[in-house]
């Protein structure tokens, strides 16, 4: 199998999510008069053997359900200037996306339906998201709002 050195070098800019982090946020519904959902619980992320795929793992409240997640992030495309993102929950659902960073360090994660904003702080002790969704590809809604604290 023929290793990709540049997706190895790229790859590197994910090292700043590698360990574990406490993440707290809010869901917002589609109708604003509907109270937002407490999000709680934590991220980690890890290397596997080779340094081509990074790991995530979410365990997290949202509410009253327990949601976990398994994404594979990598490795770097690139032809695209991107990282593919695969994930999948507990709950069934299976979402691709695709992962980029700004020269200023500001990830942006898209998809179909769903995209982020990432900005970690420049001591990697903390990182905030914005997420929004759409239902009709055209108008997007305000989703969730996340903090993330190092653990390790």
């Amino acid at each position: 199998m023929a290793h990709n050195p540049i997706a190895l070098i790229e790859n590197k800019r994910l090292d700043a999510l590698v360990g574990r982090w406490r993440s707290h946020g809010q869901m917002m519904s589609t109708d604003p008069s509907d109270p937002a959902i407490e999000i709680a619980g934590s991220d980690t992320y890890e290397w596997l053997t080779g340094g081509f795929f990074l790991l995530h793992r979410v365990d997290v409240r949202v509410g009253d359900d327990q949601v976990e997640v398994v994404e594979m992030i990598g490795p770097y495309d690139p032809a695209t200037g991107t990282y593919p993102m695969r994930s999948f929950d507990n709950h069934g659902a299976f979402v691709t996306m695709q992962a980029s960073v700004a020269d200023d360090g500001v990830w942006t994660f898209t998809g179909d339906t769903e995209r982020a904003t990432l900005v970690i702080a420049d001591d990697r002790a903390t990182m905030s998201a914005t997420w929004e969704r759409t239902d009709d590809t055209t108008t997007w809604h305000p989703w969730m709002t996340m903090s993330f604290t190092r653990l390790s």
